[in-house]
């Protein structure tokens, strides 16, 4: 935790509450206390104890995650944009899928079956969970597909703050894992009512999936069939 900023430095344009930041990232209070807490993101505290995240960390930290974010259409907005009202989708809706996955044999393999079957669909790519949570915010997807392990914060526990999110509304979810029935167990809590992919059937059972959960924004001819 930095010390508290020069007098002139105070204003609050150049920082952010943790309420503030954690609208911003789409998270609970205590995944944005967790990151200042680990060094992602520098504050200072007040004399009354509360936390208050510098705007120039914060910006940092969005353009880094955005770094690990990959799709056809790039991701706009700042900090002070996103303090204003929630980005307008273009009047001709283009389905947008979020991939969650860390592996890059799984992100390709699902990015050559979405542009096989699903040659409509605009399909983005994070690398971990925290990205994932900051472009879900960005791109509003129809759809996310997400890894139940991942690097920073699990899926699971992903999943359940992403339910919490204002923007989640009508958002499909389908869950990739290698765990076995067993072996999920821990997760049940996150995996309810969510239909579960084991990884060495994604192909077989995913473009259905897909297909199911976009069923109302694909119109017939954009699904294409797989090459024989």
């Amino acid at each position: 935790m930095n010390q508290a900023p020069a007098q002139n430095d105070m204003s609050s344009a150049n920082y952010y509450t943790t309420l503030e930041v954690a609208k911003i990232l789409g998270m609970a209070v205590r995944s944005v206390q967790l990151m200042v807490d680990r060094g992602d993101l520098q504050a200072w505290k007040t004399p009354g104890g509360h936390r208050r995240i510098t705007r120039e960390s914060l910006e940092r930290w969005i353009q880094g995650s955005r770094a690990g974010v990959t799709g056809v259409a790039a991701l706009h907005g700042t900090p002070s944009d996103l303090r204003q009202s929630g980005r307008r989708r273009p009047a001709v809706h283009v389905p947008r899928i979020l991939l969650i996955e860390d592996s890059s044999h799984f992100q390709n393999l699902v990015s050559m079956l979405v542009k096989q079957r699903f040659p409509s669909v605009d399909l983005h790519i994070a690398n971990d969970g925290i990205t994932g949570l900051v472009s879900f915010g960005h791109l509003q997807p129809d759809l996310i597909i997400v890894d139940i392990l991942l690097p920073g914060i699990d899926g699971a526990t992903m999943i359940t703050g992403l339910r919490r999110h204002a923007l989640f509304g009508q958002c499909k979810l389908v869950v990739l894992t290698s765990l076995d029935q067993e072996q999920r167990a821990p997760y049940a809590f996150a995996l309810q009512d969510v239909p579960v992919v084991h990884k060495p059937k994604l192909v077989q059972e995913l473009p259905g999936l897909i297909e199911s959960a976009l069923q109302h924004l694909i119109a017939p001819a954009a699904a294409a069939p797989v090459p024989a």
